[in-house]
């Protein structure tokens, strides 16, 4: 496993496989982290929702700090779905996370959120940065931040819950905004991944894959994660 801080410095030879923990069982968390990480995913995804931005309520720095007490090394990649991201930036940084991702629908027009200066406080925090993009948000809206990021993550389902279905139309948005990415930064993707989705998510560009419900849940997590990358 790379070390967390250069794990999105360096082009992966594979798409590199991050785990949402939204899909496990909350009450088998620790286990059900270790077993992924032990069939080789590179990190662990934490989606946190606030029942605002989006309609529903999940974990909070709690969760990161136990998870990096639990895998001390382990790159911890941080879903904002929240109205007011510059809230949560400390606290998550604090509790260990490496990377925080918000969304750009919630900075948008907003002086008060403008991306550069969120981008500069994550930074600060010492965490990489990424930026989201809901499905139907156009490419562009994204496209004057690239340079300053360290991922895009193209949501392909409207986020707010774990099982949902893949949205195909998101991938030309998703060649879009490759084409126009400095090669050290990743492309992310999260929503409805499984094994009938995951090549158009690859062959769209992407370098970096959240699974949930179809690694978490499989019977055979281990088939599951090879079929991600590309081997099955």
């Amino acid at each position: 496993m790379a070390p967390a801080q250069d794990l999105l410095s360096h082009p992966p030879r594979l798409p590199m496989i991050f785990p949402s923990i939204l899909g496990a069982d909350f009450g088998h968390m620790a286990d059900g982290c270790a077993d992924v990480l032990e069939l080789g995913a590179e990190a662990l995804h934490v989606d946190v929702m606030d029942g605002h931005f989006v309609p529903n309520l999940t974990m909070g720095p709690k969760m990161v700090a136990d998870l990096r007490r639990a895998f001390p090394d382990v790159f911890l990649d941080v879903h904002l779905m929240v109205t007011n991201p510059e809230n949560f930036v400390e606290p998550f940084a604090k509790a260990g996370a490496d990377c925080l991702s918000f969304h750009i629908e919630v900075t948008a027009g907003r002086a008060e959120h403008d991306e550069q200066d969120l981008i500069r406080r994550i930074r600060g925090a010492g965490c990489a940065v990424g930026i989201v993009i809901n499905p139907p948000t156009p490419a562009d809206a994204v496209f004057h931040v690239l340079e300053s990021v360290d991922m895009v993550l193209v949501m392909s389902v409207n986020p707010g819950f774990s099982g949902q279905s893949f949205i195909p139309d998101v991938l030309d948005k998703t060649r879009a905004i490759g084409s126009r990415l400095p090669q050290t930064v990743r492309l992310q993707m999260d929503g409805g991944i499984g094994l009938q989705t995951v090549q158009a998510c690859r062959d769209a560009g992407c370098d970096t894959i959240v699974a949930a419900s179809a690694l978490f849940g499989a019977e055979d997590r281990k088939a599951v994660m090879q079929a991600l990358r590309g081997h099955g």
